[in-house]
């Protein structure tokens, strides 16, 4: 059995070595393939990450959707409780400070809050992904116990570079939350209900 924490650990460190040019030209590779599933530009109200680190940017595609009239939240974390709470930004630069990890998170002065009802797709970080649908995050649970219990119904779609996915299925805990779809720079991947 894969040690769940080793591969998060080698596919981090990995992530982590991607030249920043590679890095930026790949994310700019994931957002035109994000903005080519029909399932994705139908929903008007889309909850996405802020890139932090070596994860795949999203900037890119926050400001296109934005700019077509999408509401866009992104969370704030909850340490303590491990939850996260979706706000609506309507310019990252300005609404958007370091929170839980020095991650950019909304602030929750100029923002306001959004039901998670309300939000039909979750784009979801990761560290490792694997071919139906897995997902290993950074080992908090945030986004596994927001999906399960706060989107239930919310279109998953996990962003990854090619470089993290699992050869094989990931060895799941039970909370662990499949995604959708998954979309690297060379691939859109569809699990139930998309496909």
């Amino acid at each position: 059995m894969v040690n769940r924490e080793r591969l998060r650990r080698q596919v981090l460190a990995a992530r982590d070595n991607l030249p920043r040019q590679d890095l930026e030209e790949k994310s700019r590779e994931i957002e035109d393939r994000l903005r080519r599933i029909d399932q994705f530009t139908a929903c008007r109200t889309v909850m996405f990450y802020a890139g932090f680190r070596s994860e795949v940017r999203t900037a890119a595609a926050i400001a296109r959707c934005l700019a077509a009239g999408v509401r866009v939240a992104l969370p704030l974390s909850v340490p303590g409780s491990r939850e996260l709470l979706p706000y609506l930004v309507e310019d990252p630069e300005r609404d958007l400070r370091p929170g839980y990890c020095g991650i950019p998170e909304p602030d929750p002065a100029r923002t306001h809050r959004v039901s998670p009802a309300q939000i039909e797709a979750v784009v979801v970080p990761g560290a490792v992904f694997d071919l139906r649908g897995g997902r290993l995050g950074y080992g908090g649970g945030f986004y596994d116990r927001f999906l399960a219990f706060k989107a239930p119904e919310a279109l998953r779609i996990g962003l990854a570079f090619e470089m993290q996915l699992a050869p094989g299925n990931l060895p799941l805990a039970p909370h662990d939350q499949l995604m959708h779809c998954l979309v690297t720079e060379e691939r859109e991947i569809f699990f139930d209900p998309c496909g």
